[in-house]
């Protein structure tokens, strides 16, 4: 197998991957994947690249067995119709069972011992991990331009899963030292998501100079005191994550119904759709605190847009992806 660098990437490339008398499908391989936004969506963006294409879920319960992993990589592979696709809650699960079945990954991919797209270069299947670059589209722009230089401001990551992972990774591979949070801290209910991470940061480490210590601070699923407490000593600016699944996969808040969050803070709720406590807490404090607040809908709009630019060898302008975006608003 070959490991491909941080840096390269293979948009752009000339290779036709279909031929034009076949009937591509593009997959999404999920858990639940009729239920996301992207069923609706999709469509409309493959009609405004003039293609028409289904996108065909592939439902598979939590921790599949490692077969049925294969089975859907080799049909990816061998089917010249399948064009490759897009992975949701198998990343990790995925790549551990089949990542004999790739030609190539990429560097994050190998890094994360997981993968979240699925591309094909001929004959050639390669995995990518693209949720890194999907946490660094979103994070610029949300986080100001030289914002932890003027402001000194921590980073706080309540969850230490894949999406939280992503973001450290961003932070600790694209920040300049000295334009990095001042302090990185991961928390979790589960040590060992916090072993994982930890255990990818010191690999990370070893081929660079990070720009920041990382913190890893085990909290209790029942007790947010400990969250809460991490807040207080959060400086301003601070930039403020909820990437534990709480308000959208189950009920609540990581933070308690008093917590004070930091003043001129970057508030980031990465769910976009189910009750959103924590959201609704950071809004109730908003001019307060004077604080900016963002959802995860643009995080969804860049983790797609980022695997169907690599599925189909394609890239869109900036222009191209205000469009898409203003279409997904409106089917949302």
């Amino acid at each position: 197998m070959v490991f491909a660098s941080f840096e390269n990437d293979y948009k752009g490339q000339s290779e036709l991957m279909v031929s034009v008398d076949s009937n591509p499908m593009f997959s999404f391989i999920g858990v639940s994947t009729r239920l996301s936004s992207i069923m609706r969506v999709f469509p409309h963006w493959m009609a405004d690249l003039g293609r028409t294409m289904p996108l065909v879920g592939i439902d598979l319960p939590l921790h599949a067995p490692a077969q049925q992993y294969r089975e859907v990589l080799a049909g990816i592979k061998d089917d010249p119709n399948q064009v490759g696709g897009l992975v949701t809650t198998h990343k990790l699960d995925l790549y551990a069972a089949g990542w004999d079945l790739f030609d190539e990954v990429d560097a994050y991919a190998h890094l994360c011992g997981e993968v979240s797209c699925i591309s094909k270069h001929g004959a050639r299947l390669v995995g990518h991990a693209k949720d890194p670059i999907t946490a660094g589209l979103s994070l610029t722009e949300f986080v100001p331009v030289n914002h932890w230089q003027q402001t000194g401001g921590a980073a706080l990551c309540l969850g230490a899963g894949g999406a939280a992972l992503a973001i450290s990774l961003h932070l600790l591979t694209n920040a300049a030292v000295g334009n990095a949070p001042s302090r990185l801290t991961l928390t979790d209910v589960s040590a060992a998501r916090l072993a994982h991470a930890q255990q990818i940061h010191t690999q990370l480490a070893r081929s660079r100079v990070l720009p920041v210590a990382v913190d890893y601070v085990q909290v209790s699923p029942h007790d947010s005191s400990r969250v809460d407490g991490l807040l207080r000593d959060l400086p301003e600016g601070s930039l403020l994550i909820n990437a534990t699944g709480m308000g959208k996969d189950r009920p609540g808040s990581p933070i308690g119904a008093d917590a004070v969050l930091p003043r001129r803070g970057l508030i980031w709720e990465l769910n976009y759709r189910g009750e959103l406590d924590f959201l609704k807490q950071a809004e109730a404090q908003r001019n307060e605190r004077e604080l900016q607040l963002q959802d995860g809908w643009r995080y969804f709009l860049h983790g797609w847009t980022q695997v169907i630019e690599e599925v189909l060898h394609i890239q869109l302008s900036e222009a191209q992806f205000a469009g898409w975006a203003q279409i997904a608003a409106q089917v949302r």
